[in-house]
C-alpha cells in the first residue's frame, strides 16, 4: 500500500520543481513542505544521508526564498546567470570529495543502505541547491545527474512512488535547464533601453 505521506511529498515536490523551472517565487514554500515530509520518509527507509539533506534543505529553502526576492544588483529580483568552467569544475570536485567522505562515514559508522550512492545524491544535491538558490543555470545539470542516481536508489529501496517522481523530475530538470537557458538568451539579446 502506498503511503499517503509519500504521495503528498511527491505532489509538493512536483509543484515545487514546475514553479522553479518557471522562476516563480512560490517554489520555495512548496519545497519547504516537501522537504519536511521527505525527511520523515527517508528516516523510515534508513537513508540517513537523505535525512540530513532534508534538514539542511529547510534552511536552504528559506535562503533561496529570500535571495530570489532580494539578490539582484539593486536588491531586486535575481536574474539567471552562468558559472565559469573553473567554477563548475570546483563544484564537481567538492561533490566527489564530499561523496567519498560522507559515504565512508555512513558505511563504517551506521547501518545505512546504499551509503555511497546515498552520499552522492546528498552532497551533490547540496551543491545543486546552492546553485539553484543563486539562480545559476548549471544547477539544472547537477539535478539531472542526481535524478538519474535517485531513480536507481529509490527503485532498489522499493519506494515506487518516489522512483516515479524522480523519473518525472529528470524530465522537469531537463526542461528547467532549457527554460533558464532561454531566459539568459532573452535577457542578453534584449535591447538596451537605458542608452
Amino acid at each position: 500500500m502506498t503511503d499517503p505521506i509519500e504521495i503528498t511529498a511527491t505532489i509538493m515536490t512536483l509543484i515545487c520543481v514546475v514553479l522553479t523551472a518557471r522562476q516563480h517565487i512560490w517554489c520555495w514554500p512548496t519545497g519547504l513542505v516537501a522537504v519536511v515530509l521527505y525527511g520523515w520518509i527517508f528516516y523510515e527507509a534508513r537513508l540517513y544521508s537523505d535525512v540530513g539533506l532534508q534538514i539542511v534543505y529547510v534552511g536552504m529553502q528559506l535562503y533561496g526564498w529570500y535571495y530570489w526576492i532580494h539578490g539582484g544588483r539593486n536588491r531586486d529580483a535575481l536574474p539567471v546567470t552562468r558559472q565559469t568552467p573553473t567554477q563548475n569544475a570546483g563544484w564537481v570536485v567538492i561533490a566527489l570529495g564530499g561523496t567519498l567522505a560522507l559515504g565512508y562515514v555512513m558505511s563504517s559508522q551506521t547501518n545505512a543502505d546504499l551509503p555511497y550512492a546515498d552520499a552522492f545524491t546528498t552532497v551533490t544535491a547540496l551543491v545543486a541547491q546552492w546553485l539553484l538558490a543563486r539562480k545559476k543555470l548549471e544547477s539544472w545539470l547537477f539535478w539531472i545527474v542526481i535524478d538519474i542516481v535517485c531513480v536507481r536508489n529509490y527503485w532498489v529501496k522499493e519506494l515506487t512512488v518516489t522512483t516515479g517522481l524522480y523519473v518525472i523530475l529528470l524530465g522537469l530538470a531537463t526542461l528547467g535547464y532549457f527554460s533558464w537557458r532561454q531566459s539568459i538568451v532573452s535577457t542578453t539579446s534584449a535591447p538596451d533601453v537605458t542608452a
